[in-house]
């Protein structure tokens, strides 16, 4: 689809690789090391993932040639006031998972893309809300599915998913991790 970019992710996650690759545009992964994602700790909790997203674009910037656009993107599970990242134990996802039992919850993505004359940035926020989960159902999901390399300690996708959602208000796929209809468009923009 797209005739004047190379496409290029900036992310070794393999659940965007495989949201990006079900578009069908021919797209090619690099990373860097050691990019910086921190955050003021004033920043408001739902501007975060944007933020983030525009610091790892930043570090690619100097990187590109004039056909390539960058995509670059950054997921937070936000409960309250607090951010979710991954969990560092089975301890903390216990707690997550506990967290978002028998609530909604809003999962944003932030989205930088990228190219030496265009930059788009956008967050989409999808509301997930969970049934309420027994113990016996957050030790089985984590025991299983061990995810320690997710935001919030679950991916939608999974068991956990399929047993505790109860509704979704937004994009499925931004829950995954990448907001792909919102892409598709920005993309088709960037090649008029």
């Amino acid at each position: 689809m797209s005739k004047k970019y190379k496409l290029i992710l900036a992310s070794n996650s393999p659940r965007r690789k495989e949201l990006l690759a079900g578009l069908g545009i021919p797209f090619e992964v690099r990373t860097l090391q050691d990019i910086d994602e921190s955050y003021p700790a004033d920043l408001p909790v739902d501007q975060v993932a944007l933020y983030i997203s525009g610091k790892k674009a930043d570090a690619y910037r100097a990187t590109l040639a004039p056909d390539e656009l960058v995509i670059t993107a950054d997921t937070v599970v936000i409960v309250g006031k607090e951010i979710l990242g991954k969990p560092v134990d089975e301890a903390d996802a216990t707690r997550m998972l506990r967290l978002i039992s028998g609530r909604t919850h809003q999962v944003t993505t932030g989205v930088c893309m990228l190219t030496t004359s265009a930059e788009r940035r956008f967050a989409v926020t999808t509301d997930v809300t969970f049934k309420p989960l027994s113990d016996d159902e957050i030790h089985y999901y984590i025991t299983h599915y061990k995810p320690f390399d997710k935001a919030g300690a679950y991916g939608i996708q999974e068991w956990i998913g399929y047993v505790g959602v109860t509704s979704l208000k937004g994009s499925y796929y931004n829950v995954m991790g990448l907001p792909v209809q919102r892409i598709y468009e920005t993309i088709r923009q960037l090649d008029i």
